[in-house]
């Protein structure tokens, strides 16, 4: 079967030329199952509306997709969606990934795409950090500070799952869900976990 979603590249490794995307999984809507990938292809898209998020009602971002490849894809896991890049890394940003144990509760910014400008820094609050082992996709509670962010989208909106989480200089996670009696909050992901995951990439 085939299927295309708009979702958010949280970092690409140099290592071995991975991506990584989502930190969530692709679930069937009527089983909840993890999707299995035999191939996929990640795209460029722009986006051309937001659709806000209100309480009680998750909003969404509309983008047409472009024919320019990002990469390709193989892994559908807990942690996200990963494969191969095949751009160009000029342009883009080094950062450290921090381990679990130095995210810190507080001010962060979160790097995410919600209109023609492309990716801008938004000020956002990590209200809760989880060390649970079971707990794959909701290791942290952000809430979005930034009023800017907030008049675009009403907080947290489909489509910014994968948005990386930059805090004192490092990437420490990523967006995973909306919370969507209060979209201005949403669940967040360790980077540690994603990067263990793409070092796994062949």
């Amino acid at each position: 079967d085939s299927t295309a979603g708009i979702g958010t590249i949280t970092f690409y490794n140099p290592e071995n030329s991975s991506l990584a995307a989502l930190g969530h999984p692709i679930t069937d809507v009527d089983t909840n199952e993890i999707m299995p990938i035999l191939n996929g292809e990640a795209v460029k898209a722009n986006v051309t509306k937001i659709y806000k998020s209100t309480d009680g009602e998750a909003g969404s971002l509309s983008c047409d997709f472009t024919n320019e490849a990002i990469g390709s894809l193989s892994v559908n896991s807990k942690c996200g969606i990963y494969g191969k890049y095949q751009c160009a890394l000029s342009d883009k940003r080094l950062y450290k990934v921090a381990n679990s144990q130095e995210v810190e509760k507080g001010s962060a910014q979160i790097l995410c795409t919600v209109d023609e400008k492309g990716p801008q820094l938004y000020d956002v609050e990590i209200t809760r950090i989880s060390y649970r082992e079971n707990n794959d996709e909701k290791n942290m509670v952000v809430k979005v500070t930034d009023k800017n962010l907030l008049e675009k989208t009403g907080g947290i909106v489909q489509g910014m799952s994968g948005s990386p989480i930059i805090q004192n200089g490092m990437l420490v996670g990523a967006l995973t869900h909306v919370i969507v009696d209060n979209p201005e909050k949403g669940y967040a992901i360790f980077a540690e976990k994603m990067m263990q995951q793409s070092e796994e990439i062949k």
